[in-house]
């Protein structure tokens, strides 16, 4: 498999898993749906190899929606703006950073987020209790190069532009038009302990009560979905249990080295999980534990375990 394009750097996306994701698509998959969008990586890779024929994009930062619109419908003048923004700081890297940094939390426009993205800490976005973008760059880079960066813009626009929605609203108006028979939708909410409304993380937050009351609404549309929640680093466990009523089927995938581990000079690996529902688990013509003989699944060092709730 050749290289999937991905111009948003972004603590957290799972391009790396994006593979094992779409290997539980079903092969009829009309639309994608991701509430919790981010980068897009698991629409890309979708569009990428053919796994679904229309997106919709939802995420309540807005800043990150308007700037995937740009790569998408105007990838020409974002790519300029990128380059222009690169090319202005050789020689004042770290003053550049902080005037864009300024410039953005006042005028919020897609190519100075792009850049900061580029260049900021472990592409680990920070904001402060005003809402305001507030990670330090990692002064020993000068982000992606524009040439780069622009073949990147232009591949993501090639594969999305004419048949993706994109809304910056509440997660659960994301799903107003959904048609369960034919639509799919993949959840990566915050993660708990990452979700409260003061993190630093991000721009907002969903309370575990909030995300069993959503997948109990999708349950009851007869929806096929996975969702990306908790897991475990090492031995430690995060997040408290989903409810068996749900009737979930719980995958865990190995992701390899934890990035805040290995901010901190640690070797722990990082066990994501993956839950499936009832509806998805019908629909496949296989049974995931098959995953683990499937060369997608054997590429270290990702692994499968399961587990029926």
């Amino acid at each position: 498999m050749k290289r999937m394009p991905q111009p948003i750097p972004y603590q957290g996306s799972k391009r790396n898993i994006a593979a094992q994701i779409l290997s539980l698509f079903p092969n009829d998959v009309y639309k994608l749906i991701e509430p919790f969008a981010g980068s897009a990586a698991v629409s890309i890779r979708a569009a990428y190899v053919g796994k679904a024929e229309y997106f919709h994009l939802n995420d309540l930062n807005h800043p990150l929606i308007h700037l995937l619109e740009s790569i998408i419908n105007t990838p020409e003048q974002i790519a300029s703006e990128y380059e222009h923004l690169w090319n202005s700081q050789l020689g004042r890297e770290r003053e550049c950073y902080d005037e864009v940094r300024a410039e953005f939390n006042t005028r919020g426009r897609p190519a100075l987020f792009l850049y900061l993205l580029a260049r900021c800490v472990k592409a680990s976005v920070r904001y402060n209790l005003n809402g305001e973008f507030n990670q330090g760059p990692d002064n020993r880079r000068k982000g992606r190069h524009p040439d780069s960066m622009r073949a990147e813009i232009l591949a993501v626009s090639q594969l999305l532009k004419g048949k993706t929605i994109l809304t910056s609203v509440d997660f659960r108006q994301s799903i107003d038009n959904l048609n369960p028979l034919r639509d799919l939708v993949y959840l990566d909410p915050p993660y708990q302990g990452t979700s409260g409304r003061r993190d630093s993380r991000y721009c907002g937050g969903i309370d575990f009560t909030s995300l069993v009351e959503f997948l109990s609404e999708l349950n009851a549309k007869k929806a096929m979905y996975i969702l990306s929640y908790d897991g475990r680093k090492g031995a430690k466990v995060y997040g408290e249990k989903l409810p068996k009523d749900l009737g979930l089927i719980h995958l865990e995938i190995d992701a390899g080295r934890s990035t805040q581990s290995t901010l901190l000079g640690k070797a722990e690996v990082t066990y994501e999980s993956l839950y499936l529902s009832s509806e998805l688990y019908k629909r496949l013509d296989f049974d995931p534990r098959e995953l683990a003989r499937f060369s997608d699944w054997n590429t270290s060092p990702m692994q499968l375990e399961l587990a029926l709730l």
